[in-house]
This record gives structure tokens, C-alpha cells and sequence, in this order.
């Protein structure tokens, strides 16, 4: 029990350091720091992982019996799912 709560604990903080850096790169596009090219290919860079954590994230829910969390994390992973394909 203790395992799925530390693992929980760790995918989302490295969920919330993906999403800061995403918004740093919008906050440096804002402020003409870098152009519009870099900026996009930098989030580019961090969207799979975001996706593939939220995923990981999502089936930790499932397999530990959590059950209202997955029907919450559920639908997210779905609209990523049908994002990328």
C-alpha cells in the first residue's frame, strides 16, 4: 500500500515539473526570449512522457483497486490517447 502511494507521490510531481517547464517556455515566448519555433519544439519534446506518465499513473489506479481515482484519470488518458492517434 505504502509502495503505490510513494509511486503515485512521485509520478505526479514529475507530472507538475513537466507541466512548469511547459509554462516557462510559454512565459519565455511571452517575453520574446525565444521564438515561436523553439518554444513549440521544446513542449513538443515533453508531451509522450506527459502522456505516457498520466498513463502509468492512470493503470497504478487500476491495479492497486483505487477505483475513483482511475474513473478520473480515465478520461484523460483517453482524449491522449485519441490525440496521438
Amino acid at each position: 500500500m505504502v509502495f503505490v502511494w510513494l509511486t503515485a507521490f512521485f509520478l505526479v510531481v514529475a507530472l507538475i515539473v513537466l507541466v512548469i517547464y511547459q509554462l516557462m517556455c510559454l512565459a519565455d515566448l511571452e517575453f520574446d526570449y525565444i521564438n515561436p519555433f523553439d518554444s513549440s519544439s521544446r513542449i513538443n519534446k515533453v508531451v509522450i512522457p506527459e502522456f505516457v506518465l498520466q498513463a502509468a499513473l492512470s493503470v497504478l489506479f487500476l491495479l492497486s483497486g483505487h477505483w475513483a481515482m482511475f474513473l478520473l484519470s480515465a478520461p484523460m488518458v483517453y482524449y491522449n490517447y485519441t490525440l496521438k492517434h
